[in-house]
């Protein structure tokens, strides 16, 4: 069963941010219970995003959906898993530092009556600001101060290289030296997981990378099989249509498009209930296999 709550709050007062709205979208897994709760939305440049696919077919796409060129501004869906024994939260979100339209977790958590000090794990997706700067507070101090941590050792090993910063490119530099902040901190909370490494029971890692060297998502077992995605799929028109396409969000954008081609392939086989970082209705829905090639989106009903 699905289910979804949503409160509306008043526009933030940043300059051409998206309003604030903050949901709840809950999925009950039988013995587990997902919700995805809202951390805000970014508000990102298409261009950056876009820029390197073929123009004519891209607009007609987005025109499809309702969308264009003119800006993009993607929800944060945090995935929050309770199993009556563990807490779990996949990424901690962007916190306070990244975009003001983003940052939004602890009022979402409040909705379900949860505060920081509930959480028992936070699981990384990967590295990037939105979905690790919100693991501190304004005192540089873990913001779940009684959860367990966990990364993949491949994400963690390349943030905290210190060659990183030199090698990124321009545009990353500041999530390199935000992210290696961070991980230091955590210090000897956070645990490095390797690809296919039962995190805790019914919870597997797998290493999907391209967007970030160690990117991982995580699969939820029986008896709804469900898949945490990150950002491996990071939106629900361009990824799912033309998952071939570069993209400019994507660190190594051949690995990335392998990635995706690959794993839409298995969701769409296996009817497996995805679950996206940046995707509509809560993040929750499935890929079907579209008649002219590709795939469609198709979120969960309420």
């Amino acid at each position: 069963m699905i289910t979804r709550r949503h409160v509306l709050i008043a526009a933030t007062a940043a300059l051409g941010a998206p309003p604030r709205l903050w949901a709840t979208t809950t999925l009950d897994l039988g013995g587990a219970r997902i919700d995805t709760v809202s951390d805000g939305a970014l508000v990102l440049s298409p261009t950056v995003l876009f820029g390197q696919m073929p123009q004519a077919e891209l607009h007609e796409l987005l025109a499809r959906y309702g969308e264009s060129l003119d800006r993009f501004d993607p929800p944060c869906n945090v995935t929050l898993y309770r199993d009556g024994k563990h807490t779990v939260l996949f990424d901690a979100g962007a916190g306070p530092d990244f975009q003001p339209s983003a940052g939004k977790l602890f009022e979402a958590l409040a909705t379900l009556t949860l505060g920081p000090e509930d959480i028992t794990h936070v699981l990384f997706t990967h590295g990037h600001p939105d979905h690790l700067w919100g693991v501190l507070d304004d005192f540089d101090e873990p913001v779940f101060g009684h959860a367990v941590h966990m990364m993949g050792r491949i994400e963690h090993a390349f943030w905290m290289d210190p060659e990183t910063v030199a090698r990124i490119d321009e545009g990353r530099k500041g999530y390199a030296v935000g992210a290696a902040r961070r991980l230091a901190a955590l210090g000897e909370r956070l645990t490095l997981l390797e690809d296919g490494a039962e995190v805790l029971p019914g919870i597997t890692a797998r290493l999907t990378p391209g967007h970030t060297p160690g990117h991982m998502a995580y699969a939820l077992a029986e008896p709804t099989p469900a898949l945490v995605l990150g950002d491996c799929l990071s939106n629900h028109h361009v990824a799912f249509e033309r998952p071939d396409w570069p993209t400019g969000s994507d660190q190594d954008i051949a690995a990335a498009a392998a990635t995706r081609i690959r794993l839409l392939a298995e969701v769409a086989d296996t009817d497996l209930v995805l679950i996206g970082y940046h995707l509509p209705a809560g993040g929750l829905g499935r890929a079907e296999r579209a008649p002219a090639g590709g795939y469609i989106f198709r979120p969960l009903e309420g």
